[in-house]
């Protein structure tokens, strides 16, 4: 007789930088338990380029969720933050909060389908706190997973928590302060806040949206980190207390080469050309830039950039997008927002590659040629550089991602910050400076040697933590177990409570017949 398998309900937000993790997280748990079930739930738009993704052999079962964002005050179909201009993903965020009947009956038909069987847990996302409400109506172990790191998420949690005493710290001109309930991570500046924040007030749109989201949290039984424990240890000991229920890191958890590929964007460099192009440079000479698949920079910073890879005589491969102010999906004008005759002069020397839309990220990072990674610092880019030992010229555009900066420079010393934000002042100087700090091999600057050393050992940090053999089983891969060890638990007492009722239940009803009572 076949063990029925235990059903896992995942539940990402509907961004690119949130479905990566979570589609990761789904096809490790799939390759390493054949005990579980995965149900992967969003809107059909998402769903229906998510069957592209998955590998031939995959059992992970995709379903819909109804969302028609034209209700919502959005474009016709925009179901992904990689379709909307910035200002318009907070108005998707609040649409995701109507999708909360649908998803408790969508969970409620699952478990009518299985017989009265709920699920094992429902795993959603960091900004839909709404569903450990559901979970908890329905019965069902919930959990919270956050594509972020812990450090960074902690920042921003304590933040939007505590906006009023953070606003009145900026607005009396003190630019720097510390977050009351994480002093851990020393201080921050006013210039390290994302727009969302600085401009907050507690009655606009981000305000009321996390004030109604982070307090959901709390309802939750656990929450996973794509994180390591080794190097994560402060912002995951702030949201133990903070919560007050378990907390497991159990990253990297990354897609492969060939899934991340396939969810990608349309267009762009080909990994074929790609590898080519980089097997022709030496070791350790290539400089990779990209910003995300959401960001972008305003069109004086692009020219300060350009201008100060031409001044660095360094290899690059530079994802470029439209400037701040144009549509981010529009054809890049190279003539007007770049130094005149730069794409002709690169294109020429062969020193540089200037991709629109996207580029295989994880071939460039895994490439021997490439030495160094300018990037937003989104939690996805950070792990994949991590993990193959490529150091990071910080460039925070929003969200957390200037917290992560911070931490990936002050606490893991694998990062050098090269500027903040949309619409901070560049220097194409000071961008040439931080890139030879990095990426020079044969200099005796001792912060650069430092920075180098520092990637290998977290580098290794990652290995070991996701070590998964007879006789060790690394930190990442004891949390997960613990993790599922927890639902399960969760689960059967459930299920004997029920069983206790039931039987009390039936008890009752044969006193009742035996007094007479109908």
């Amino acid at each position: 007789m076949v063990e029925k398998k235990q059903n896992i309900v995942m539940f990402p937000f509907m961004a690119q930088g949130h479905i990566i993790p979570f589609l990761a997280l789904a096809l490790h748990i799939e390759q390493r338990n054949k005990n579980y079930s995965i149900t992967f739930v969003n809107t059909p738009l998402n769903i229906n380029k998510l069957r592209q993704s998955l590998p031939p052999n995959s059992s992970i079962t995709l379903l819909e969720i109804a969302f028609d964002s034209s209700d919502h005050g959005l474009p016709p179909n925009s179901e992904n933050c990689d379709t909307l201009p910035y200002s318009l993903v907070i108005t998707l965020l609040r649409a995701s909060t109507s999708l909360g009947p649908a998803f408790k009956e969508l969970v409620s038909e699952l478990i009518r389908k299985s017989h009265g069987e709920r699920p094992l847990c429902i795993i959603a996302d960091i900004f839909l706190g709404w569903t450990a409400s559901v979970a908890r109506e329905l019965g069902v172990f919930h959990a919270i997973f956050s594509g972020c790191g812990a450090y960074g998420l902690a920042c921003y949690y304590s933040l939007w928590s505590h906006l009023s005493q953070k606003k009145k710290k900026v607005d009396d001109d003190d630019d720097e302060f510390v977050l009351p309930d994480f002093e851990e991570a020393s201080k921050l500046h006013a210039t390290q806040l994302p727009l969302s924040m600085l401009e907050a007030d507690g009655s606009d749109s981000w305000s009321v949206f996390q004030g109604q989201n982070l307090p959901e949290w709390v309802k939750s039984n656990a929450v996973l980190f794509n994180t390591v424990q080794v190097f994560d240890q402060l912002g995951l000991m702030y949201f133990k207390r903070k919560l007050g229920c378990p907390v497991w890191p159990v990253g990297p958890v990354l897609l492969s080469l060939e899934s991340r590929s396939k969810v990608g964007k349309e267009g762009g460099l080909s990994p074929e050309f790609c590898k080519e192009w980089l097997d022709s440079k030496l070791v350790k000479s290539v400089l990779y830039i990209s910003f995300g698949s959401m960001n972008t920079i305003n069109k004086s910073q692009m020219m300060q950039l350009a201008m100060a890879l031409e001044a660095s005589g360094r290899n690059f491969i530079w994802v470029v997008r439209p400037p701040i102010g144009f549509d981010i999906n529009s054809e890049f004008r190279f003539h007007e927002w770049l130094p005149i005759g730069f794409a002709e002069r690169v294109t020429d020397s062969k020193r540089g590659l200037l991709v629109q839309k996207w580029a295989p990220q994880l071939e460039i990072l895994s490439h021997k040629s490439t030495s160094a990674f300018l990037s937003h610092c989104g939690w996805n880019s950070v792990l994949e550089a991590l993990i193959h030992g490529v150091p990071l010229l910080g460039w925070a555009m929003a969200g957390e991602q200037f917290f992560n900066v911070k931490f990936l420079e002050e606490e893991l010393g694998v990062c050098v910050e090269v500027a903040r934000g949309k619409t901070c002042d560049v220097r194409h100087e000071d961008v040439v400076e931080k890139i030879e700090l990095v990426m020079d091999e044969t200099s005796d600057q001792k912060k650069g040697k430092e920075i180098r050393r520092r990637v290998f050992q977290v580098k290794e940090m990652i290995e070991n933590a996701t070590k998964d053999e007879e006789n060790y089983k690394g930190s990442s891969v004891k949390a997960m177990d613990d993790f599922f060890n927890a639902a399960i638990s969760m689960k059967e007492k459930k299920m004997m409570m029920m069983i206790k009722r039931e039987e009390e239940e039936e008890e009752k009803k044969t006193s009742n017949s035996i007094n007479g009572i109908s």
